[in-house]
């Protein structure tokens, strides 16, 4: 069984920032592309932020310049900055393989904007 652990989410009020991390005991998600999903009230899950093992990111349009994502791969740790929050990022985030594979999600963390 494959283990993500997310966390930091949390109440944020709009303009705020928080940091979330996703860690796992498994070495070889360091070699591997990852990415941050999140589920928003009736909406379908996103991937909203991408890296791959080299560092190389990508974002949804929603997010690009406001979220930051990054990784530790000595601390087994991926890592989403996030700026400027703002009322519609109100969601679960995910953490997983990018693109995702169904077995490795984790229970995620909410994170909450409103004032």
């Amino acid at each position: 069984q494959v283990q993500l652990v997310e966390s930091g989410g949390g109440l944020v009020q709009p303009g705020g920032s928080l940091r979330l991390s996703c860690a796992t005991s498994r070495s070889i998600f360091s070699i591997l592309p990852m990415g941050w999903y999140r589920a928003a009230p009736g909406k379908q899950r996103e991937l909203v932020a991408g890296i791959t093992s080299g560092g190389t990111t990508n974002y949804a349009d929603s997010v690009k310049g406001r979220f930051t994502i990054s990784r530790d791969n000595a601390k087994r740790t991926v890592y989403l900055q996030m700026n400027s929050l703002k009322p519609e990022d109100t969601a679960v985030y995910y953490c997983n393989r990018n693109p995702s594979v169904d077995g490795y999600w984790g229970q995620g963390t909410q994170v909450t904007v409103s004032s």
